[in-house]
């Protein structure tokens, strides 16, 4: 089994829904991808920086969870960063209210001896140079590594971005971005743009709709599961990678054929997730009720056709 190391945000959020709002509660792209991760009992570490104003009680359940929070830098005298958004009816769009830094704005990631073998490595929403910096502490190149950004960071940091994608394996991002990564309208065409950029593997998120997963003129699509209710999407993307990772590591199989079954365990993981605000669900999900909705996947995309 391999190690993963996920570099990301360990963050504090206050989320309004239509469903309602929450004060500063925990969040972040580390936390949600190791949270996710843990369901696959992978050794994981997450990399990232809290400041002092950041709970004990915190570390303490994702070490519960199997989590190594080594790597996470306290800034006894600094403050955590924090986000805060509203989002509208449909769910798919929302308004960013407030983005503190805090001690992200002078992070400087150090990754922990005992994971720099890390078989699969996760670098998580952050500038292209502080990824890129993860993957120089590293003793080797990883097996897989797996890269999320954003629109972000193609404004004010496209070249960094375009140099730390010639050295992953996949990438993970929005429709929306991979449009605007790409210039191109078609997702086909995008992920065939955004692949001749470095990335084996092109994993676009069309959220409620599922995610699309390109290699080389290959493609598989797997659906959302349709849900009664979404509290709080704000973790999905994060949910879906760190499930994603999670059961590759576990696996220790990177293959096109593999991947297909990462999608789905990262879709199954991101459904729960948005079920209630924040990483709540997510630190009380069992292994059970993971078997049942993986069985709701399955029956959802079979079915036998007859071809002539």
């Amino acid at each position: 089994m391999s190690k993963l190391l996920a570099v990301g945000t360990v963050a504090f959020d206050a989320i309004e829904t239509p469903f309602g709002k929450t004060d500063k509660i925990l969040g972040g792209s580390g936390t949600f991808v190791g949270l996710a991760a843990s369901q696959f009992g992978v050794k994981t570490g997450v990399v990232s920086v809290v400041g002092g104003d950041f709970p004990q009680d915190y570390l303490d359940m994702m070490n519960s969870k199997g989590i190594n929070t080594d790597g996470i830098e306290i800034v006894k005298d600094g403050k955590t960063f924090f986000w805060s958004g509203k989002y509208h009816n449909d769910m798919n769009s929302r308004d960013t209210l407030v983005t503190e830094l805090n001690v992200l704005e002078h992070f400087q990631p150090v990754v922990p001896e005992e994971f720099k073998d890390a078989g699969i490595v996760m670098l998580g929403n952050l500038h292209p140079l502080t990824q890129a910096s993860v993957l120089d502490q590293m003793n080797e190149r990883p097996k897989l590594v797996v890269l999320d950004t954003m629109n972000f960071w193609m404004d004010i940091a496209l070249n960094d971005l375009h140099e730390v994608l010639k050295r992953i394996d996949v990438i993970t991002i929005n429709d929306e971005e991979a449009r605007q990564l790409s210039g191109e309208y078609s997702l086909v065409n995008a992920a065939k743009k955004i692949h001749e950029m470095g990335p084996k593997y092109v994993v676009i998120k069309k959220g409620e709709h599922g995610a699309l997963l390109f290699n080389e003129g290959k493609m598989f699509f797997a659906p959302a599961l349709p849900l009664a209710e979404v509290f709080d999407p704000t973790g999905a993307g994060d949910t879906f990678a760190g499930g994603f990772c999670g059961y590759l590591a576990k696996t220790e199989d990177v293959s096109f054929e593999n991947m297909k079954n990462a999608i789905i365990y990262g879709s199954n993981l991101a459904s729960f997730c948005v079920e209630k605000f924040g990483t709540l669900r997510m630190e009380e999900l069992t292994s059970e009720e993971v078997q049942t909705r993986l069985q709701a996947f399955k029956e959802l995309t079979q079915f036998d056709i007859e071809l002539s």
